[in-house]
């Protein structure tokens, strides 16, 4: 006898990653072992394995409208958002280097500008405001001669706040200087073309589009100088040392084949049932406050607070719900969200947040036992 799905938690966390879908798993099953072949052989177990290589390649790169050629394949999020960074840092063979980042942006990201900066390269960190958004205006005051580079985040983690990312790039163009977006949540959730945006280089995370975890891609404009990280033979042009991870890869492809003819539908359907949800927990809850844009927002992700209440101790409280916060625990005691207290929201508030994140699996009767699990949840520690 199957699982009864009310038996299980129900998932509310896509944001952090999703699950495999069928069609992706039974495009790659393949590569595994009939076709499994180094795609640099010339026989046709290679060839079989590099024709797939070129196939994902340009799944990939119709989803966000370019040349199959300006699409690399990477182990993920965190290594295309490293390379576009130390990759034109290095290609801009500066001792004056100068990047410029936002304060929201994932570690990813944070992290990588953080090294470079004990390596001498100059960061600006621009601030958000309270939606979480940052102001083009404070990109191009920023801007310097020596700036080699721009990254800012196309959509957040935690909030789901979409930045003016086409603003930005128009500013960054007229200064000649490359402009990286992490996509890596908004891809396949809402339209990422890339010459809509304007962007130089694009970060994909598979994970979070229904492939396995270990992918990603970087897509990289032609004519944008970067240097590799990974050396070696030559690989993805070149550009990625490394046998190809074929049936990753395919995965990858076959995601995001199927993200592209539902993106418009899927998104809509996703943020009926987001605003839904957020309704029931003002109704049965109360005291909820949204968190983010209210408009300019990723359609699948509701971050809210509720008044009084820890988010990590209401999920703990709730394990019908699998989501989560954007707070870490240290030894018993909540750290607020960076993200949070970075749009003005004081701490005491901030640790009562939650991110409901919903997915292409996510349906209405899941929202509604959610949003009664979670106002019980609230009204047992009210009542503490």
């Amino acid at each position: 006898m199957g699982t009864d799905p009310r038996e299980t938690p129900i998932y509310l966390d896509y944001n952090a990653t999703t699950p495999v879908l069928p069609q992706v798993r039974d495009a790659l099953l393949p590569f595994l072992d009939t076709h499994f072949g180094n795609p640099s052989s010339d026989h046709p177990y290679g060839r079989a394995a590099a024709e797939a290589v070129q196939r994902a390649r340009q799944l990939v790169a119709d989803l966000l409208g370019c040349a199959a050629d300006e699409i690399v394949f990477t182990s993920g999020g965190s290594e295309s958002d490293n390379w576009a960074l130390v990759g034109r840092v290095w290609a801009a063979g500066s001792d004056r280097a100068h990047i410029i980042t936002t304060v929201v942006e994932h570690p990813a990201v944070l992290n990588t500008c953080r090294f470079l900066e004990r390596r001498g390269v100059a960061v600006t960190y621009l601030p958000v405001d309270g939606t979480g958004q940052v102001d083009p205006d404070d990109v191009r005051r920023a801007l310097r001669p020596e700036t080699v580079v721009v990254s800012v985040m196309h959509a957040n983690n935690e909030v789901g706040t979409l930045q003016p990312i086409a603003e930005i790039a128009a500013i960054c163009r007229q200064a000649g200087v490359p402009l990286h977006t992490d996509a890596a949540q908004s891809v396949g959730k809402v339209p990422t073309r890339v010459d809509d945006l304007g962007v130089d280089m694009l970060t994909i995370a598979g994970h979070k589009l229904y492939a396995p975890k270990g992918i990603g891609a970087l897509y990289v404009r032609r004519g944008t100088a970067l240097e590799p990280l990974i050396h070696g033979a030559g690989h993805e042009g070149g550009r990625r040392a490394g046998t190809e991870n074929v049936p990753w890869m395919v995965a990858l492809g076959a995601a995001a084949a199927l993200a592209h003819p539902t993106l418009e539908t899927e998104a809509a359907r996703q943020q009926a049932l987001r605003d839904r949800l957020q309704q029931l927990l003002e109704e049965k809850a109360g005291g909820v406050t949204l968190n983010g844009h209210p408009t300019d927002r990723l359609p699948n992700t509701l971050n809210v607070r509720f008044a009084g209440i820890d988010g990590n101790a209401l999920l703990t409280a709730v394990p019908e719900v699998a989501a989560s916060t954007g707070s870490a625990c240290h030894a018993g005691e909540t750290e607020p969200s960076a993200v949070l207290l970075a749009m003005g929201i004081p701490p005491a508030e901030a640790v009562g947040a939650v991110r409901l994140s919903l997915g292409r699996l996510t349906t209405e009767d899941e929202l509604e036992r959610a949003a009664e699990a979670l106002a019980a949840g609230v009204a047992r520690l009210r009542a503490r």
